[in-house]
């Protein structure tokens, strides 16, 4: 019987920690002006099935609408950026800072480099895409 992954994470303060229980996508780099302006830089994200994804403490978890596709979740205690999920799918984007380490993960990828801010560049050698690949 294979070992089933789990993960834990959470936002600085505590007030939101959650666990996953399952299989998290490697992490991809989103460059989109959302992004940028939500974190300040680009989004670092891994994802999970909805189902996989517990909340042990959501009493500072908020969510607010993104766009008319989706919605991000922060902590409204220490102002964390946590999360992305899409209205149709069924998974959430995790930003990938938020899991407590070791996270075993690696990038794979940046998506929507058309976007990109103009004060640095993309150098890693990992593949580029101008919109969600």
């Amino acid at each position: 019987m294979a070992e089933v992954e789990t993960h834990e994470g959470g936002c600085l303060c505590g007030a939101v920690r959650f666990e996953i229980t399952g299989h998290l996508r490697d992490v991809t780099y989103c460059h989109c002006g959302q992004c940028r302006k939500t974190t300040g830089h680009y989004f670092a994200a891994t994802a999970c099935e909805n189902d996989e994804l517990e909340f042990v403490a959501d009493g500072g978890l908020k969510w607010f609408r993104a766009s008319d596709t989706a919605s991000r979740g922060f902590c409204d205690q220490c102002g964390s950026t946590l999360f992305w999920k899409p209205d149709e799918g069924t998974y959430t984007a995790i930003l990938a800072g938020s899991l407590d380490l070791p996270t075993g993960l690696k990038a794979t990828s940046h998506i929507f480099v058309k976007d990109k801010a103009d004060y640095y560049e993309i150098t890693d050698g990992l593949p580029q895409f101008e919109g969600d690949n």
